[in-house]
């Protein structure tokens, strides 16, 4: 932990926390959100509850010392939390309560070309699997143990690219992209990641505190929010699923 005097640093995360849960709840309840359904806002909770503890004691401590904790924020910043968040639905909330300007705004962002590249499943597939990389196959595994700092600059890169994928996969983009593109992304990042898993199981990185446990606390854990996310891909292509409308049409 860092501290400055009394004062552990890492409670600035609070603040961002608390205004987006602020901000969010403000406009679930504002009439021109109409009637938001109450698990969305659950969901966002969660989700920012979820990406919060990865940065905050005891986890965060926790993972600079074992890489099962370690594997665990890996999983709760980067594909949890991302998940809960997009479910969330936060950018239609936006569009329906923000005044005209700023909504307006926000749309034209939404639906630039930078938006729909970054949004598409190739590029979200690349970006995930850089991240998982870098994360498990590089010097930046021990600087997040060594490096608080680099521990939370790791955690955002996660987390938004962890966003970016879970929304291109459940179509929640400005493009519409087809069903076989969308689960061939999310196929390829499950078998890079359970591969990743697999690898440090039989390779673990030197100092490190790796262990088998920490690695298969990676593999299953990750494929498990991976297989919800599969089961709302299919339950969203039969019609079952009540996901996000892309934002091409809010």
């Amino acid at each position: 932990m860092h501290n400055h005097g009394d004062f552990p640093a890492e409670s600035l995360f609070l603040i961002p926390a608390v205004a987006a849960v602020a901000a969010y709840w403000a406009g679930a309840r504002s009439p021109r959100a109409g009637t938001w359904p109450y698990r969305r806002l659950v969901s966002f909770l969660a989700g920012v509850l979820t990406v919060l503890l990865t940065v905050l004691e005891p986890l965060a401590g926790w993972a600079h010392t074992d890489f099962g904790a370690l594997a665990i924020s890996h999983v709760l910043a980067g594909m949890a939390g991302p998940l809960l968040l997009v479910l969330s639905h936060p950018v239609e909330l936006a569009l329906r309560t923000l005044d005209t300007v700023p909504a307006a705004r926000l749309r034209r962002s939404v639906r630039s070309p930078a938006a729909r590249f970054l949004t598409h499943p190739g590029t979200t597939t690349v970006l995930v699997a850089a991240g998982m990389w870098a994360m498990f196959h590089t010097p930046v595994l021990t600087a997040m143990q060594q490096s608080m700092p680099v521990h939370w600059l790791v955690t955002a890169y996660l987390t938004a690219t962890g966003c970016l994928f879970t929304a291109a996969v459940l179509n929640c983009g400005p493009s519409p992209h087809g069903l076989r593109l969308r689960a061939g992304a999310l196929a390829a990042t499950a078998a890079l990641h359970a591969g990743s898993a697999v690898w440090l199981l039989a390779f673990p990185p030197a100092g490190t505190g790796s262990t088998p446990a920490g690695a298969l606390v990676l593999l299953v854990s990750g494929l498990a929010v991976q297989t919800v996310l599969a089961l709302l891909l299919l339950g969203q292509q039969r019609g079952t699923a009540r996901l996000l409308p892309q934002v091409r049409g809010a």
